[in-house]
């Protein structure tokens, strides 16, 4: 997960028909599976639900600022991304205090309606990566879009497994699990794009 897998070379800003069509989809994507997954983890009084579901809020709106910015300079693009980088941080923070409070009032999430969730989640995932995946390596803004939708993917596996894990235990502790480490994913892939956001930004200024 290296926060520049493009060695020196001049990064892909974005500007193009391609990426600009596959970020309106994954948009609408995202956005559906939002509203979803939120609803399906209240009902079902999951965390690593609510966890995956504020993931795709994170992506639709990570994608809909990078579809605004393409074309711009790169001093507001940096800016753009640290933003979302800044929101994304912000949000894992937040899973962990959910988390955290879930454990103290220890109640049991629905295995069923978890599993039954998150693969469609995955399948909205898949989608959104096979579309993306090509546009991976770019600058911070066009990267955090990769990241976001990588994010999603993995999260989904995981709430699958943590279906599993709680049919098979009992109890809501792999739910609770799962949940703790989407968010340190969160704030992984948010250290990330910061650090390469700050280069670009102060790339411009050496300019």
């Amino acid at each position: 997960m290296s926060a520049n897998c493009c060695g020196d070379t001049a990064k892909f800003d974005g500007v193009s028909k391609d990426f600009k069509r596959a970020l309106w989809v994954v948009i609408a994507i995202n956005g559906s599976m939002f509203f979803v997954e939120m609803a399906a983890g209240a009902f079902a009084g999951s965390k690593a639900l609510q966890a995956d579901a504020l993931d795709f809020l994170g992506d639709t709106v990570t994608y809909a600022i990078s579809l605004f910015v393409i074309g711009m300079s790169v001093r507001i693009r940096a800016m753009a991304a640290l933003a979302k980088g800044f929101s994304l941080g912000a949000m894992g923070l937040w899973v962990f205090g959910s988390t955290a409070y879930q454990v103290l009032i220890l109640g049991m999430p629905s295995a069923t309606i978890m599993g039954a969730i998150g693969f469609m989640a995955l399948a909205a995932n898949i989608i959104s990566v096979l579309l993306l995946r090509r546009f991976k390596d770019g600058d911070a803004n066009v990267r955090s879009v990769w990241l976001c939708s990588r994010n999603d993917a993995i999260g989904n596996v995981a709430v699958m497994l943590a279906a599993a894990g709680v049919w098979f235990t009992g109890t809501a502790w792999p739910d609770l699990i799962v949940a703790a480490l989407m968010a340190g994913l969160f704030l992984w892939s948010a250290t990330q794009i910061v650090l390469q956001a700050r280069s670009e930004w102060t790339s411009t200024q050496a300019g």
